[in-house]
């Protein structure tokens, strides 16, 4: 059976018995054994976590890679069209098209628990049906969260106006029945509906190892985002106090330790960073991908990457605020011959499936959420209400834990250094590289050069190398209407000439519905 004829029912699988000769499918939540108890709604919860990751996609997407091809051509079809802001026409693991499918199935998992808990009484009749209605309600309001983020335009006031996608509530009986997809608007309004429940129910009582679940502390970090992305900047604040606590300095990530473990022919430092034992990790996720692969020491897929000309001009190795760069242990170049920056943030793992015959899959694991992220989020609500002494504490807080500055971070002295700071692209040539970016985002912001458009440089340059090769520069880019060059460089690594460039009003910011999808009659986003 063609792989693609998943997509074609993948907003909602039935809850009968499909016969399939793809094994794949056999899998899925459609022909389990009837959720007659709390542990077998357990166990399918366990499927309401998607299985790949649009990480790798979002990040080859954003401004945070350049073409080296000169070092390294080495690639692949898909990367290409991603790098390109292409429609996906190729097959991967790992492309918007499997996690599209991936995502929808992990709704269909979470709705068949929900119609499962009704069943047993409701989430009422146990503290336990209502801990897992919850966590079933968190998943599917962050799958589709993230399938708006992906496929739909960011969220606005006007969102009304804009395209949804279908929100899937219950489990469904049709094998491919018709969905349209409404507006963005009552689609976030779903997902809020949800997250609110999912907030009040969610509970760490019954994790056997709660950093790979919803667990508390991930739902209000799942709940910073979503409030951040929809304008809500006192909800910002108020959910990230409950991930920070009173001793945000004691849930960061240990920079300190993460520097002296041994890089060479060791995975020490990508498995400390995922640790589900650290406090700044919330929700961890596997995926099938080779993520690790083209972000860390090795040549291939390497001919997109995060250049060393652009981590010293805009990111992590760049003069910043605090005077320096960041701790010098926990970056470092690429010793092969390439033009890469290695963060050591995502493990490349195998996982064989036949030994002898050294056949299997590459995986990774990603931090989804983390108290690092829930801070910069903060910080930037502060911004937005004009709360600049405390936004500027949050930054200070953060740049001492991952640059080791003593320096106090202050309004003054953000505004000072961002307004010397000229913006990038403003050549003709558009190569011009710095950490200060015009922003062009639907809701208003001061004038440029003012305090607050200043300290929101400051903080979305703080978040991007916070969430660099975790793919989620892209929706910063998406939010504020960030402009991005596709820069070839030359042989010594420097902007040689631009390829393409992707404007504040480009459509190509919104990835296509898959094309088996829209063969099935979901209605396209414009090109």
């Amino acid at each position: 059976m063609n792989k693609y004829i998943k997509y074609a029912f993948a907003l909602a699988l039935p809850t009968v018995a499909l016969s399939s000769c793809d094994d794949y499918l056999d899998t899925m939540p459609d022909n389990r054994a009837t959720l007659s108890d709390e542990e077998k709604i357990k166990s399918i919860l366990v499927s309401a976590y998607p299985s790949t990751q649009c990480a790798f996609v979002t990040e080859l997407s954003s401004d945070n890679v350049d073409d080296v091809e000169l070092q390294s051509p080495d690639t692949d079809r898909w990367i290409d069209d991603a790098y390109a802001w292409k429609d996906e026409l190729e097959e991967s693991d790992e492309s918007l098209n499997e996690y599209w499918a991936s995502s929808y199935i992990a709704i269909a998992s979470a709705n068949q628990a929900i119609d499962a808990i009704d069943q047993l009484g409701g989430p009422d009749a146990s503290i336990t049906l209502s801990a897992l209605r919850g966590e079933a309600l968190l998943c599917r309001a962050y799958n589709h969260f993230m399938l708006a983020n992906l496929f739909c335009k960011h969220w606005t006031q006007n969102a009304a106006e804009d395209l949804g996608l279908p929100y899937m509530t219950h489990p469904e009986t049709e094998l491919l029945p018709k969905y349209e997809r409404g507006n963005l608007a009552d689609f976030y309004i779903q997902i809020e509906k949800d997250l609110t429940e999912g907030l009040e129910r969610v509970s760490d009582s019954y994790y056997s190892v709660p950093k790979y679940h919803f667990n508390q502390k991930a739902a209000y970090a799942f709940a910073t985002r979503f409030y951040l992305y929809t304008e809500q900047w006192e909800k910002v604040i108020d959910a990230a106090n409950k991930v920070l606590g009173s001793a945000p300095n004691n849930m960061l990530r240990d920079w300190v330790t993460f520097g002296t473990l041994p890089v060479n022919g060791s995975k020490a430092r990508e498995n400390f960073y995922i640790g589900a034992t650290a406090n700044c990790n919330l929700l961890l996720q596997t995926a099938q991908s080779q993520i690790g692969v083209a972000f860390g020491p090795y040549g291939a897929y390497s001919r997109y990457t995060h250049s060393n000309y652009t981590s010293e001009n805009e990111d992590a190795r760049a003069t910043n605020v605090w005077g320096s760069t960041v701790r010098s242990s926990i970056t470092s170049k690429y010793t092969g011959g390439l033009d890469k920056l290695l963060f050591r943030k995502t493990p490349y793992l195998f996982e064989y499936t036949d030994p002898v015959q050294n056949i299997g899959y590459p995986h990774t694991v990603l931090a989804i959420f983390t108290a690092d992220e829930a801070l910069l989020s903060r910080a930037e609500a502060y911004i937005m209400l004009h709360r600049f002494d405390e936004a500027a504490a949050d930054l200070t807080i953060w740049a001492k834990n991952i640059a080791g500055t003593n320096r106090v971070l202050t309004p003054d002295m953000i505004t000072t250094f961002y307004n010397g700071k000229t913006y990038c692209y403003e050549d003709d040539a558009r190569m011009a590289s710095g950490m200060k970016k015009h922003l062009n985002p639907e809701f208003t912001i001061d004038a440029e050069g003012s305090t607050q458009e200043c300290m929101l440089q400051c903080v979305l340059a703080f978040r991007r190398i916070e969430t660099l090769q975790d793919g989620l520069r892209w929706f910063d880019i998406k939010r504020y209407g960030i402009e991005i060059p596709r820069r070839y460089m030359n042989a010594a690594g420097k902007p040689d000439h631009i390829t393409d460039f992707l404007s504040k009003d480009d459509k190509r910011r919104i990835f296509q519905i898959p094309l088996k999808v829209r063969d099935a009659g979901i209605q396209p986003n414009e090109r």
